[in-house]
């Protein structure tokens, strides 16, 4: 209660003064605001280079944080290696994240929701990446009011390179100390941006820019950073020199510009150029277009993809020009892909396990995708799915399982969930397992 009472009185004051600058936060790191961070901690993620599972480190929590917090006093708290991981990403190239230590994650978890208490008071409705109460789903809602009902002719589908790695360190701690006097807490975030990198190869990195993806703290710090680069120099400053109708939408590192008038755009894609290279950050030029997306099809219009969906022009049930989405065509191949990997991968494991696993997977995938307007891709996928599960289930042993009558028992047996029927009619392809 006392730390919820200090983070609403922090952002009480974050509210009705902008040119505040926060001091004292430091202290606020102690035995009894860590205790209650505790329960942000994901308690089966991966362990850092110390491999102290959160599991352990809550054996003997409060002798753990007692010492923490008295290291912290003393000055001689240390952040620990981050311990480098590399997943696979969509191009076929690898994505490295940054895995903390269990204790730096709890200090993270403390500081995260301080720094949240002020900037959710400062960052613009524009932005919805890894903020409390809104999402991907609310900033592809919000694209699609804009085109629907504004003038918007043309898009920039901007993308930057490797954003999470080029974050210039002084300039964040300079945008940091606009709002927060308190030394100490500024240098101990500076201690996580500057933690060597342990990598898979033993090597030890010392990072001279950029942000860990996977760090708990990397994703405040993240929009932190792009609030001041983009969403406020684009408002500001950005839209003075747009005499038809401009907007920006943002989530994370992917944002999209929409613009009435071509030559506003070519404008703006001119000067942000300049404007992130001030500040460490190029677009990637191979990604980054401008795309005509007239509503009158004689004028000519395009497709382009957000967070997944692809938007484009079509017509309603009046012939009237009507804004549409379905699921992207790589995001669907990328999600068929793993989801055969999956099924291949985990098929020797027992049917109720793999059933309780396989049903989360789907209810992510349609709680995301199902949308009004999207039947055609989520049908797709299910079509898809449930022939490549069927497949891999009679590859449990050496003579086929299921014939599909039994298989659709199976799969009612184990609850197997379909897509909810808001918004969208169930396709005949379903029929065959519902």
């Amino acid at each position: 209660m006392s730390m919820q009472t200090s983070l609403q009185g922090i952002a009480r004051k974050a509210r009705t003064n902008k040119d505040h600058r926060f001091g004292n936060l430091y202290e606020m790191l102690n035995e009894e605001n860590l205790l209650d961070s505790w329960q942000y901690i994901r308690k089966n993620a991966a362990c850092g280079v110390d491999k102290v599972s959160a599991r352990e480190y809550e054996k003997n929590l409060k002798e753990n944080i007692s010492g923490l917090v008295e290291r912290l006093k003393s000055k001689s708290y240390k952040a620990k290696l981050i311990r480098r991981q590399y997943i696979p990403k969509d191009n076929g190239k690898l994505r490295p994240l940054g895995i903390p230590a269990t204790e730096d994650k709890l200090l993270q978890v403390a500081v995260t929701r301080i720094l949240q208490a002020i900037y959710e008071e400062e960052f613009m409705r524009c932005s919805y990446g890894y903020r409390p109460n809104v999402g991907a789903k609310d900033a592809v809602d919000k694209l699609t009011v804009k085109l629907q009902f504004g003038n918007y002719n043309y898009i920039l589908d901007a993308d930057l390179r490797g954003y999470f790695d080029t974050i210039d360190h002084d300039k964040l701690m300079e945008m940091l100390e606009a709002r927060i006097e308190d030394k100490q807490f500024v240098r101990l975030i500076r201690k996580w941006l500057k933690a060597g990198v342990l990598e898979t190869d033993g090597r030890v990195i010392n990072p001279a820019t950029g942000v860990p993806q996977g760090g708990i703290i990397s994703p405040i710090l993240s929009n932190v950073y792009l609030h001041n680069v983009l969403d406020t120099w684009f408002h500001r400053e950005a839209l003075k020199d747009c005499r038809g109708e401009a907007c920006l939408i943002r989530y994370a590192d992917d944002y999209i510009c929409a613009f009435e008038y071509k030559e506003e755009a070519e404008r703006f894609y001119e000067r942000l150029q300049d404007r992130l290279k001030g500040y460490g950050l190029e677009l990637s030029e191979e990604k980054t277009k401008i795309i005509s997306f007239n509503r009158d099809k004689d004028k000519g219009t395009s497709r382009f993809d957000f967070l997944g969906f692809e938007f484009y022009w079509g017509t309603d049930r009046k012939g009237k020009a009507h804004l549409k989405r379905r699921t992207s065509r790589k995001k669907l191949r990328k999600s068929i892909a793993n989801f055969t990997e999956w099924c291949r991968s985990n098929r020797h494991m027992k049917l109720r396990e793999f059933f309780r696993k396989l049903n989360q997977k789907l209810k992510g995938y349609y709680n995301y995708y199902c949308i009004p307007g999207n039947s055609s891709g989520i049908s797709e996928f299910s079509y898809q799915a449930m022939h490549i599960l069927h497949k891999w289930l009679n590859r449990r042993s050496q003579r086929g399982s299921y014939n599909w009558s039994g298989f659709r028992e199976l799969l009612k047996h184990f609850k197997v969930p379909v897509p909810r029927k808001s918004g969208w009619t169930k396709p005949k392809q379903m029929e065959l397992y519902v």
